[in-house]
């Protein structure tokens, strides 16, 4: 298969992610990832966005282990790089080329039989940031918040929350702000601030989808502030806030217009009346 085939085949898989509101590359909590069932070694670089949290083996892998493949289960790409050793035709020497590969995997939990997990997932132990508490109690017509591991999101077509647990996270701070993201998200529900970022439908890369993405961002550090909770998060947030600008050229302008929205946004979680 040809390397621009893959290339489109992963880029695809992404976008399917952001488009479903789970924005893969932004995980502070520490458990869940998708690994290796063998050996259980997490995928890394393009394949921990790929692959949902599980344990992952082959067809052939299963089969082995005594275990089958659920009928009609699809299977996952991941994708690693051979080297081939190539011969350079104006020097005539050796010399090895990247060459981009994939194989398929299927999460043996869910989509086989026969097989046992071998996963022993680290949960951390916090108190709570009563600060945090508050705002999250305090906001009055909060949609339900729900907790599975692996991913955080808001739908707002269910008008629902959910996100990893705190005991997935090695710190605190960065449930909360995890939290707040998906909080002020839900804030532009048609019910509430009726914001287009959430209201309407918008591609990924445009403005509308990416100004979305800095207001929840803006306003979770907002909200962290509010909390009392300290700049541990801060650099996450600037990353995060960075990688969405770069889709909008840069346009810093933005950051002050999405910041106007992000304080609505807070305000309205904590019952404050905004002023324009």
């Amino acid at each position: 298969m040809a390397k621009n085939t893959v290339y489109q085949m992963v880029t695809e898989k992404i976008i399917e992610k952001l488009e479903q509101g789970i924005i893969p590359w932004r995980q502070p909590w520490q458990n869940a990832g998708a690994v290796s069932w063998d050996r259980q070694k997490p995928y890394r670089g393009i394949n921990s966005l790929l692959l949902d949290p599980g344990e992952y083996a082959t067809f052939k892998q299963i089969q082995r282990a005594g275990g089958k493949v659920k009928k009609g289960a699809k299977s996952h790409l991941v994708v690693f790089w051979k080297w081939l050793n190539v011969e350079n035709k104006d020097t005539g020497e050796e010399e090895q080329v990247p060459f981009l590969r994939y194989y398929r995997v299927f999460e043996i939990n869910t989509q086989a039989e026969g097989l046992e997990s071998k996963r022993k997932d680290v949960k951390f132990e916090h108190d709570p940031i009563q600060e945090a508490e508050k705002i999250k109690e305090g906001y009055r017509n909060c949609p339900p918040i729900t907790f599975a591991p692996g991913r955080a999101f808001y739908q707002p077509n269910q008008d629902k929350i959910s996100i990893p647990d705190i005991t997935d996270y090695a710190k605190k701070e960065e449930y909360y702000s995890t939290m707040f993201h998906e909080m002020v998200h839900s804030t532009g529900h048609k019910s509430r601030l009726n914001r287009p970022g959430v209201t309407q439908t918008a591609s990924l890369g445009s403005e509308t989808y990416s100004k979305e993405e800095l207001v929840a961002e803006i306003g979770a550090a907002m909200l962290c502030g509010v909390a009392h909770i300290d700049n541990s998060t801060i650099d996450n947030s600037a990353a995060y806030i960075g990688s969405w600008l770069r889709k909008l050229k840069d346009d810093c302008t933005l950051v002050v217009k999405a910041a106007a929205q992000a304080q609505k946004a807070a305000d309205y979680i904590q019952g404050i009346k905004y002023q324009d």
